[in-house]
């Protein structure tokens, strides 16, 4: 498993695997793909947005976007994927905690009505990395509307910064 971050070079890498994302949330988000057949991304990466995919030997297995806040101390979450072949092999969850420990700071991660599955994996992962140490709460998104919100600092063991602490 290696994490690389999207750059000029590998920018189109990253916009091919996003189509697949894209097609897989379709079918809750009733996305429908334009007239040369791609999805609109949600997403894009540049400014305070960055990318990262992970990869298995040679092959693109998954993408990050991470959008950063409030001087780089607060980071959400705002796609990730992983192919469906590399799932059930804890490829997600050791990606994301990789992209965690990156990222020192306040963290939220929400996702949308209907991709109860994706709830069920962070809550796993944010419990797992963080020793389930994290808030979890239904949130109205001025995006996507409803959303599942799990927040959770990512930070340097003692160094005193704790759940509560988290802006809301």
């Amino acid at each position: 498993m290696n994490v690389i971050q999207v750059d000029s070079c590998n920018l189109s890498v990253y916009l091919n695997l996003c189509q697949s994302y894209e097609g897989e949330f379709s079918a809750i988000t009733d996305k429908k793909p334009n007239e040369n057949g791609l999805f609109e991304l949600d997403t894009q990466i540049g400014g305070n947005v960055l990318g990262y995919l992970l990869y298995d030997e040679k092959s693109p297995i998954g993408l990050a976007a991470v959008k950063t806040k409030s001087g780089g101390e607060q980071f959400e979450v705002c796609e990730f994927y992983v192919v469906p072949s590399f799932r059930k092999q804890a490829l997600g969850k050791q990606f994301a905690i990789e992209i965690f420990k990156m990222h020192q700071g306040c963290w939220e991660i929400k996702q949308i009505s209907g991709a109860e599955y994706a709830t069920a994996f962070w809550r796993k992962t944010v419990g797992e990395f963080t020793g389930n140490n994290f808030q979890e709460d239904v949130y109205q998104d001025e995006y996507w509307g409803q959303v599942v919100r799990q927040q959770f600092v990512s930070a340097i063991p003692n160094s005193g910064r704790r759940p509560d602490q988290l802006n809301r």
